[in-house]
């Protein structure tokens, strides 16, 4: 962990974050994002899935409503640019055609220098990954090469646009952090607690605080730091 390069965003304007469900940027990316924003960067935030199928005591459609309120109060708090929700079908994600499609012409009006998503890997730190990442990771991952690809989804009337770098976090093999030290810490543990109804339907869940000071402060401890966010960076 000690050997991981901190990671330079000198000239990047604009990032935009692909995830699938709400709350997944808030497992310690939305730190990034709050330290990004403060910086001038621009984020935005594209859900493949609106998380209808995520508290398994209410119906989908309620479900959905409140998550997208948490989730743009979770942006609101890390001073996120904008958020879509897109209405792909919670935990039977895809990385096909249609979701691809979807990231180009995200990624074609944003214009992003980089991107930031969850990883593709099966196992990961804290587990078997979901479904629903590892189908986004991967989606990600080509829609960036469909974007600057001037023959591919010629239908959305939208100009190429080539994506810098992708990063992932969660990843076995991480090759960058991200120093979120002090405020920008805060606001991502702020954040995941606006899911407040989500996190009420998890009552064995780790607090916010539990949640981004361990994926944060391990690597910030061998970094001689606060907190980190290792992040696997991916050129395409």
């Amino acid at each position: 962990m000690t050997d991981l390069a901190k990671l330079d965003t000198e000239g990047v304007q604009r990032v935009l974050a692909v995830v699938a469900h709400p709350d997944d940027m808030e497992y310690g990316a939305s730190a990034a994002v709050a330290k990004w924003a403060a910086e001038g960067i621009e984020i935005h935030y594209l859900l493949l899935t609106a998380g209808e199928a995520g508290i398994a005591s209410i119906e989908p459609d309620r479900t959905a409503a409140l998550r997208a309120e948490e989730q743009q109060a979770a942006c609101d708090i890390v001073g996120a640019a904008s958020l879509e929700i897109l209405g792909f079908p919670d935990g039977l994600l895809e990385p096909d055609h249609s979701v691809r499609k979807a990231i180009v012409r995200k990624i074609r009006e944003v214009r992003p220098q980089m991107a930031i998503s969850l990883t593709w890997e099966l196992e990961v730190g804290f587990g078997i990954n979901h479904v629903d990442h590892r189908a986004c990771g991967m989606a990600l991952m080509d829609a960036i090469r469909d974007a600057d690809n001037p023959w591919i989804f010629q239908d959305l009337g939208l100009k190429r646009w080539k994506v810098e770098r992708a990063l992932f976090c969660a990843a076995t093999k991480p090759t960058h952090y991200v120093d979120v030290s002090g405020e920008p810490l805060q606001k991502g543990i702020a954040s995941l607690a606006a899911h407040e109804q989500y996190l009420a339907a998890l009552p064995d869940h780790p607090t916010p605080e539990e949640i981004n000071r361990g994926v944060t402060e391990e690597a910030g401890r061998r970094l001689g730091i606060e907190a980190a966010l290792p992040v696997r960076e991916v050129r395409l």
